[in-house]
């Protein structure tokens, strides 16, 4: 996996659990979830394009 793919995942575990902790920085819970999406579409990707290898 991806070095960058990684501090992507992590930094989207991180603002799920601050905004699950306070409620008036929900938007930081959005946030992470579109990260997230955003990282596992990637991932896919790599995975599909790169597993013929």
């Amino acid at each position: 996996m991806n070095i960058a793919l990684v501090i992507i995942i992590v930094v989207a575990i991180v603002l799920a659990i601050v905004g699950g902790l306070n409620t008036a920085l929900n938007w930081l819970l959005w946030v992470a979830l579109i990260v997230a999406v955003i990282a596992l579409i990637a991932f896919l990707f790599r995975v599909i394009s790169g597993g013929r290898r």
